[in-house]
């Protein structure tokens, strides 16, 4: 079962009063957080619409923090832009479709390819990170990533310390509990992807 959104701060990702001390949201109230969210989401729920008229929707107080929330929801796959040009909301089911596979690099190269010997630590911990924050659970977490090292070939190439794709998967799960991000491994990771083909 997915994890429930927490409306993260659109920056740095919080789930309290406390931001980074680099974060542009830095002295936002939580709430303040949350009603830019849930602004967005109350007018997609009563009906699609395009992004200037959820601008108008929001009454004239359409801000940064509404800009970077909308952004958010689009990169976690909660909100879609339709052919015709208008936002919705998606399904739970069109969202875990979509989530499941990383659409920008570096992850997509590392989703793709498969990870080789000299970056399975980043590729690993990308890709659990990477599931954590698009909310699925650490038994879909576990599942997906396991699937990516076999089918993607990487468990074939070796290099892997573990004796089973399971073990190596398990041996990361305090990238998920602990909530890391992505961006530095699969940076890394893709670096050595790009010089191996």
């Amino acid at each position: 079962m997915p994890r429930a959104f927490e409306y993260p701060c659109p920056d740095c990702r919080t789930t309290s009063n406390l931001h980074d001390p680099s974060c542009r949201f830095d002295g936002d109230r939580r709430a303040e957080i949350e009603k830019a969210y849930t602004d967005i989401v109350a007018a997609l729920s009563a009906d699609p619409r395009t992004e200037e008229r959820l601008r108008e929707s929001v009454h004239g107080r359409w801000n940064a923090r509404h800009a970077a929330a909308l952004e958010t929801l689009r990169r976690e796959h909660r909100v879609r832009e339709s052919d015709a040009g208008t936002l919705e909301l998606l399904s739970p089911a069109e969202r875990k479709e979509r989530a499941a596979e990383p659409r920008q690099d570096p992850l997509r190269t590392i989703y793709r390819e498969g990870s080789v010997p000299g970056c399975h630590d980043h590729a690993v911990f990308a890709m659990i990170a990477f599931y954590e924050m698009v909310g699925f659970s650490w038994e879909e977490t576990r599942e997906r990533v396991i699937t990516w090292l076999e089918e993607s070939g990487a468990w074939d190439r070796g290099g892997f310390e573990q004796s089973t794709p399971g073990a190596v998967v398990d041996d990361k799960r305090h990238v998920y509990e602990s909530g890391y991000g992505w961006m530095g491994a699969a940076q890394e990771a893709k670096a050595v992807i790009d010089r191996a083909r």
